[in-house]
């Protein structure tokens, strides 16, 4: 029985233009209400971004932000994780050995770039971070909680970035990626299943009951975790091949066609 649908976003619940078919799921999301059934965003974009996609509902619904960083449920903030200071100057200071890395650090409250940043560069990364502040140095850290690094890097170098990252601070960190080029640095054990799991306790909700979405690697924990989990038709290999079941494109509304057919069992 399905008590819970969770979906990451871009890749997934978005088309390629940042966009979802607003009408068709406003209807669904009525039939989850009449069937008591959660819809949880689960995305590693920031909690701020996440919210504007559903402006009539935010406060109804539940975020799995930031990769797991930062749960929050109908306003009430469950998990906000938080990276040691030291942590996150051993990591930038290893960044910096590492040529074409574009760092933003995030926060609870904001994400930060350096002054360095070049301003097309910032511009940019305003599409997935509606509160982005620039900073002079990432070496006197604004007030803030800090729970998770994001990184660009070149797309054929992805791979190998990412394994030296894990390498050098797999005890304390994961780093994951959701494919084109981007890198998430998150606490260990702070990903997107965990985040389910905070939800599940809430609501006591089994694993089993749970229907997840997603295409790239930062989905792999929450799509082993879930009674049923969809890979979207254009995901990435490891995530076909780790998911029960496959659903159409999110150019095609695969996520709502999945989605319809389950609420009208």
């Amino acid at each position: 029985m399905v008590k819970m649908i969770a979906v990451d976003m871009d890749g997934t619940f978005l088309s390629s233009t940042k966009e979802y078919n607003r009408e068709r799921f406003a209807q669904l999301y009525t039939k989850m209400q009449e069937q008591d059934v959660k819809f949880v965003v689960a995305s590693g974009n920031q909690y701020y971004q996440l919210k504007s996609f559903f402006p009539e509902i935010a406060s109804a619904i539940s975020f799995v932000a930031e990769n797991g960083a930062l749960v929050i449920s109908e306003d009430e903030e469950l998990l906000c994780g938080k990276m040691q200071e030291s942590l996150i100057q051993d990591i930038l200071v290893f960044l910096e050995t590492i040529p074409d890395v574009r760092t933003i650090l995030c926060g609870r409250q904001s994400a930060y770039v350096e002054t360095k940043f070049l301003p097309e560069l910032i511009e940019e990364a305003q599409q997935y971070y509606h509160r982005l502040d620039v900073v002079p140095t990432f070496k006197e850290l604004p007030e803030d909680v800090f729970f998770k690094f994001a990184l660009n890097v070149p797309d054929t170098e992805t791979t190998t970035i990412m394994a030296i990252i894990n390498e050098k601070f797999g005890e304390k960190i994961a780093a994951v990626t959701s494919g084109h080029g981007d890198i998430d640095i998150i606490i260990k054990g702070l990903h997107k299943a965990n985040g389910l799991r905070v939800l599940q306790e809430k609501w006591q909700i089994r694993a089993d009951d749970i229907v997840a979405f997603g295409d790239g690697g930062n989905d792999l924990e929450m799509l082993r975790h879930v009674g049923h989990s969809y890979a979207m038709e254009n995901g990435s290999d490891i995530v076909r091949e780790t998911a029960k079941y496959h659903a159409p494109h999110n150019d095609t509304e695969g996520v709502l066609e999945v989605i319809e057919k389950l609420l009208n069992r």
